[in-house]
C-alpha cells in the first residue's frame, strides 16, 4: 500500500471587531458578572481596524504571503511595525472583513434563521458579487428584513445579534423553543464555524485546482460541536460545509479532540487515502467565536491592542501518491496514550522520540518541527510566554539527553528546526497544522527532507478526564516512487524472467 500525500494547504482568517465584543466568552462573562467593568468601558479603544489586522504580519504569514522565517526579520512586538502595502489575498486564501463574513453567514443559513437588514445588505452585496468565490451565491442574501422586525426578534424571541461597526444589522434567530442545543447563540456559533470552514474548503478547491466532484471524503475538526437536544455534538460540520461548496460526491463526518483534533483528522485522512477506501479527503475546520478576545483583559491592561480580533480556519487536501507531494508517514505517528502520563519530558517523549526510534531516526533527522505555533505577541502579554520557543527548548533538551545534540547547540537547533509562532489562538488553529502550507513548498521546490507536525490537546477541559492528548506525524520529502509504478516494474522482471527461462528450457531441449 502506498502513502497518502499532502496535496495542498489553505488558510483563511476573518476580522471581527464586532464579535469580540458580543461573542467572545471573556467579554460575554464579564458583561454577566460585572457589567460596569473598566474594562468593559476601555476594549473599543483598543480594538484595531481592518487595515491594521491586514498589515500585521503573523497575519500575511498565515495566508502565506510571508514566511515564518521572513517574521524573524521584522521587528517586534509585531503589532507596531505593520507591513505596509499588504493585501487581502494571499498564497494559501485570504483575510475577509467582518460585513463580508456577515454576508456569508446568511448564505451558509439553509433554514432562514439569518435576518439581515434591508440596508446591510444593500450594502454588502455588491462586495459580494465582487468576491471571486462567492459572486455565485449573492442571490442567496435575499433582500433583508425591515430593522424593527430584527429588533422584535431580539426581545421578544430570544434571537442572536449581530453587530457591524457598533450598529445592529442583524440576528440570528433560534431553531428551536425548549432546546438549548437550537438556541440563538449556539446556532450563532455553528453557522460561524460552517461559514469561515466554506471559504477555507473554496479557497483549497480553487488554489489545488481539484475537481470539486473528485473530494470524496471531508474530515472537520474545529472545537464547536452541532447537534441537537437528542444528540449533542451529533454533527454533521464537514457535510453541511462540502454542501455549500458544491463537493457533491462527497460523504463526511466530525473529529473532536480540542486542540488536537487537526491532527487526529489528519491522521485518519492520511489511513482513509493509503487504504484506498477514498482518493481525495479534505480536512476542513471553522473558527470560533468562544475565542475572540480571549485574552483581552491583559491585552488592554497593558495598553496593546486586542490581538485576538480574528476567526481562524483551514482547509488540507489528502490525496493518493502522485510522486511529487510530500509523503504521510503514516507508520510514523506519535501517540499520547492513557498510559504517557503529562508531565512534559512524557508528552514529547511518546509524540516525538518514540515514532523517531521506530524509523531508527534522531532528533536532528527532523529539519522542522511544527508544533502550536501560537502567536507570541498574544502569549506573552497574558503570561504564557512564548509557546512554540518553549516547545523547541524541551525538543533540544531531549535531544541533549539522548546525546544527539550539544548542549551548546541547543539554541541553535531552536532556530534552525523551529519556527517563530504565527497562527491565532483559536484553539484548534495552532496546533501544527499552521505550517502544512509551507511544508508542502519545503518539500518539494524547497531543501526540507522531513518534517514532524504535532497537536496537542486539553481533554480536562471537557471534565470527563483529566487527561493530556497528542498526536504527531512525520511527512517527508517525495522519493518520485508510486505503488503502481513500483508494481509495473516487478511485473516487466517477471516477464523478462519468464522469457529468459523458457530460452534457456528451449535450448536445453534443443541440445539433447
Amino acid at each position: 500500500m502506498d502513502n497518502a500525500v499532502l496535496k495542498h494547504a489553505s488558510y483563511v482568517l476573518v476580522h471581527t471587531p464586532d464579535m469580540i465584543l458580543h461573542n467572545g466568552t471573556t467579554q460575554t462573562s464579564e458583561k454577566q458578572i460585572n457589567p460596569d467593568s473598566e474594562y468593559l468601558k476601555n476594549i473599543s479603544a483598543s480594538i484595531r481596524s481592518y487595515e491594521e489586522v491586514v498589515s500585521y504580519a503573523p497575519n500575511q504569514a498565515y495566508i502565506g504571503n510571508i514566511t515564518p522565517d521572513d517574521l524573524r526579520a521584522i521587528e517586534t512586538p509585531w503589532y507596531a511595525n505593520g507591513i505596509a502595502n499588504a493585501t487581502r489575498a494571499g498564497k494559501y486564501g485570504e483575510i475577509l472583513p467582518q460585513d463580508e463574513f456577515i454576508a456569508l453567514l446568511k448564505i451558509a443559513d439553509g433554514f432562514d434563521l439569518v435576518q439581515l437588514s434591508k440596508d446591510f445588505v444593500a450594502a454588502v452585496t455588491e462586495k459580494i458579487s465582487q468576491h471571486p468565490l462567492l459572486t455565485g451565491d449573492v442571490e442567496k442574501l435575499g433582500a433583508g428584513v425591515e430593522l424593527k422586525n430584527i429588533e422584535h426578534a431580539i426581545t421578544a424571541e430570544h434571537a442572536e445579534a449581530i453587530y457591524h461597526q457598533g450598529q445592529l444589522v442583524g440576528c440570528v434567530k433560534k431553531a428551536h423553543d425548549i432546546d438549548l442545543n437550537l438556541s440563538a447563540h449556539v446556532i450563532y456559533e455553528n453557522l460561524v464555524v460552517k461559514a469561515s470552514g466554506a471559504l477555507a474548503l473554496s479557497h483549497l478547491m480553487e488554489n489545488s485546482g481539484i475537481e470539486k466532484d473528485t473530494i470524496e471524503y471531508v474530515i472537520e475538526c474545529s472545537e464547536e460541536a452541532c447537534g441537537d437536544m437528542n444528540q449533542r455534538g451529533g454533527g454533521n460540520f464537514a457535510k453541511s460545509i462540502a454542501e455549500m461548496c458544491g463537493a457533491v460526491n462527497a460523504t463526511g463526518s466530525d473529529t473532536r479532540g480540542f486542540c488536537a483534533a487537526p491532527l487526529h483528522a489528519l491522521v485518519e485522512a492520511a489511513a482513509l487515502v493509503k487504504s484506498g477506501i477514498y482518493s481525495n479527503v479534505a480536512v476542513v475546520a471553522g473558527g470560533a467565536t468562544a475565542k475572540l478576545g480571549m485574552n483581552g483583559k491583559d491585552h488592554v491592561k497593558k495598553g496593546i491592542p486586542v490581538l485576538e480580533d480574528v476567526l481562524g480556519g483551514f482547509a488540507v487536501l489528502i490525496s493518493a501518491n502522485d510522486g511529487v507531494s510530500p509523503v504521510l508517514r503514516t507508520d510514523l505517528v506519535g501517540r499520547h496514550t492513557v498510559g504517557t502520563g503529562s508531565s512534559p519530558q512524557a508528552v514529547i517523549t511518546a509524540l516525538v522520540t518514540a515514532p523517531l526510534d521506530k524509523a531508527g531516526l534522531k532528533i536532528t533527522d527532523i529539519d522542522k518541527y511544527s508544533v502550536e505555533m501560537q502567536n507570541p505577541d498574544v502569549t506573552k502579554p497574558a503570561g504564557a510566554g512564548d509557546v512554540p520557543e518553549a516547545n523547541y527548548k524541551m525538543i533540544a533538551a531531549l535531544a541533549v539527553k539522548r546525546q544527539e545534540l550539544e548542549r551548546t547547540e541547543l539554541l541553535g537547533f531552536v532556530q534552525k528546526n523551529g519556527m517563530p509562532g504565527w497562527a491565532p489562538t483559536q484553539g484548534h488553529i495552532p496546533s501544527g497544522v499552521p505550517y502544512l502550507g509551507f511544508a508542502r513548498e519545503d518539500l518539494t521546490t524547497g531543501e526540507l527532507n522531513r518534517t514532524m507536525i504535532i497537536g496537542k490537546g486539553s481533554l480536562f477541559l471537557g471534565r470527563m478526564t483529566n487527561l493530556f492528548d497528542g498526536v504527531s506525524i512525520i511527512v517527508e520529502r517525495n522519493s518520485g516512487q508510486v505503488a503502481s509504478d513500483q508494481q509495473a516494474v516487478s511485473q516487466d522482471e517477471i516477464k523478462n524472467l519468464i522469457a529468459e527461462t523458457m530460452k534457456d528450457f528451449a535450448s536445453h531441449l534443443l541440445s539433447e
